[in-house]
């Protein structure tokens, strides 16, 4: 079977026609009589031609796609993003290129290349968990490409970013353990370059120094977050501290890690450890107990993304100033954090 595609040169050979008369023809243009369109109409059915709508577009100056990068489209949160992305994007009649860096930094500039070759509009762009030099950013703005961080951001006021409120959200979690009776509460952290964990960590400091409790080194575990880095967590957390009543982790894929240890542990949560998360996943209702997690706005981040870059594209990244747009998060509250109503049934 022959794999050619047919091209409009193909139809104009055919036809014994210029380029320029079927491109026209294909156009229904009004200087094209109904005769040759129906010609063409009818060979392009035959040969299944398909317009080239990218070649179409770049001759108006535009490709009509965005580019967008991602760490992964594991789990809720990246996917829910890019939903909310394309809602906007195609409502504005743009296509959106989808590319996962896998949390490598080697990768993420490899998309980012890509997305240049295929002459995107502009990108969309959160990072990795390893990018640490962001000289490969520089190409974007030499071609005056429009960019929108959002999630994990470059932290400047030259850059445009949405971004949650990940200090709030890690401090209003913690003050919530710490109302539900905890004392001794864990954190599983993530890598401090990262701009959203350095922030929930912050935010959990804070809350302890908020109530008057210490910040102990032997409560904190740092990894990459996956659910074996938090059972390693848990595991190092309860031998240096087996006193620990509570874990606030920055996301819930760790947290779940830690819940296997506890459970294993033959420990009851809540009631002798409490646990809030962050992401607020799908899994998080399907649990036993049910986890407390932050919700981060997923789609909302997405859509205020997209709008922001939308709005650089059609005015021109030079003539917008950078601006950063900080949502707020939400703490939903379920069992595994509810220590006081626990307390409360078994005093009755």
């Amino acid at each position: 079977m022959s794999t050619h595609r047919a091209s409009i040169s193909d139809l104009a050979a055919q036809l014994n026609l210029s380029v320029s008369t079927v491109s026209r023809a294909l156009s229904d243009h009004s200087r094209i009589s109904d005769a040759t369109k129906k010609r063409v109409w009818e060979l392009a059915r035959q040969l299944n031609y398909q317009p080239n709508q990218l070649a179409a577009a770049l001759r108006k100056g535009r490709s009509n796609t965005l580019g967008v990068v991602v760490p992964h489209i594991d789990g809720q949160f990246f996917a829910l993003v890019v939903k909310g992305i394309e809602t906007i994007a195609n409502q504005a009649g743009f296509n959106v290129m989808i590319c996962q860096s896998n949390e490598d930094a080697a990768q993420e500039q490899k998309n980012v290349e890509t997305l240049l070759n295929a002459q995107v509009d502009g990108i969309l762009l959160s990072l990795s968990l390893s990018t640490h030099d962001f000289g490969y950013l520089e190409e974007i703005r030499r071609r005056d490409i429009p960019m929108v961080f959002f999630d994990r951001v470059v932290e400047s006021k030259e850059v445009s970013a949405v971004v949650l409120n990940d200090y709030q959200g890690g401090y209003e979690a913690v003050c919530h353990l710490i109302e539900q009776g905890c004392r001794h509460i864990a954190h599983l952290g993530g890598p401090q370059h990262l701009n959203i964990c350095r922030n929930r960590y912050q935010g959990y400091a804070d809350a302890l120094q908020h109530y008057g409790l210490p910040l102990d080194p032997a409560l904190v575990s740092f990894s990459d977050l996956r659910i074996q880095d938090g059972r390693q967590g848990m595991e190092c957390l309860l031998a240096q501290a087996p006193q620990l009543d509570a874990v606030f982790s920055c996301n819930d894929l760790a947290l779940v890690g830690a819940m296997q240890v506890i459970k294993r542990r033959g420990l009851r949560i809540p009631q002798d450890v409490a646990l809030a998360g962050f992401s607020n996943e799908l899994f998080d209702s399907l649990t036993e107990p049910m986890l407390t997690s932050v919700d981060q706005r997923c789609e909302e981040m997405g859509r205020t993304a997209v709008q922001m870059l939308l709005e650089l594209i059609n005015e021109g990244p030079t003539k917008v100033a950078p601006r950063q747009v900080v949502l707020q998060p939400n703490l939903l509250i379920r069992e595994s954090s509810l220590r006081s109503s626990v307390l409360q049934e078994t005093k009755v």
